[in-house]
């Protein structure tokens, strides 16, 4: 179940739903995005759109420099927990026939 609560960017106030378990990080995001978008703002981006835009793009280019930098391939290691997955299930089935 979700609850309603208020959040501030840039001294504007928006309320948003959000699940009891995930209220922390979504309140450390907001705190992280306000400060990015105070930095990039005073640096003569101008408000709105554009400072939303700017910002957007600075947040996804840190964490796609992040990401190949730490060698993080999503989609490989999804498919190597899907097949770690299967042969567990495999022997576990097998483990059950003996019995």
């Amino acid at each position: 179940m979700s609850e309603k609560i208020d959040i501030s960017l840039m001294g504007r106030e928006y309320s948003v739903s959000v699940k009891p378990e995930e209220r922390e990080a979504l309140l450390a995001a907001v705190r992280m995005v306000d400060e990015r978008m105070r930095k990039i703002a005073d640096k003569g981006a101008s408000n709105g759109e554009a400072l939303a835009l700017m910002t957007a793009l600075d947040i996804a280019n840190e964490f796609v420099s992040h990401q190949r930098s730490a060698g993080i391939d999503l989609p490989d290691y999804r498919r190597r927990i899907s097949a770690v997955s299967e042969q567990f299930e495999q022997a576990l089935a097998k483990q059950e026939n003996l019995f």
